[in-house]
């Protein structure tokens, strides 16, 4: 499984349904794109040597996905798709699910626009409740604006 930046974000703050995910066994592995916006973020945070304590003891246990020719082929496909059915996403999430194409690997992620990215599955760490109860909130809001 990939990690998107908020799941590490997730995980680092002990979000128990983020860190259910990944306590399932299988491999875990963070592309380098996330690793350079999480560095960022540490590097702003108040809780800076926490932070990087944290990721340094947990890249231990994950495999860095690196950028290479292949994932600069696929992140073009991902880009010029979207933009002909006009659902662009930021650029760093077009690399990260050109990664998740390559490796084959679901994503780890809030990130709804993953899903417009065809043979990108995603993975919404929240509770089966919660993802329930926002799905009835916006059928709701829906039925309410035709009304």
């Amino acid at each position: 499984m990939i990690l998107d930046t908020n799941a590490l974000s997730a995980i680092a703050d002990g979000e128990a349904d983020a860190m259910s995910q990944v306590s399932k066994p299988r491999e875990l592995a963070i592309p380098v794109i996330v690793l350079g916006e999480y560095w960022f973020g540490i590097a702003q945070s108040r809780k800076k040597i926490e932070y990087e304590r944290w990721l340094r003891k947990f890249l231990s246990v994950c495999n860095a996905l690196p950028v290479d020719e292949e994932t600069a082929i696929r992140y073009a496909d991902v880009r010029l798709a979207l933009k002909q059915v006009g659902t662009p996403i930021p650029a760093n999430d077009a690399w990260i699910a050109a990664l998740c194409l390559q490796y084959d690997e679901p994503i780890l992620s809030q990130d709804s626009h993953f899903d417009f990215v065809p043979g990108v599955r995603r993975v919404n760490w929240k509770s089966t409740s919660a993802i329930k109860s926002t799905l009835r909130l916006e059928k709701a809001s829906r039925a309410n604006r035709i009304l």
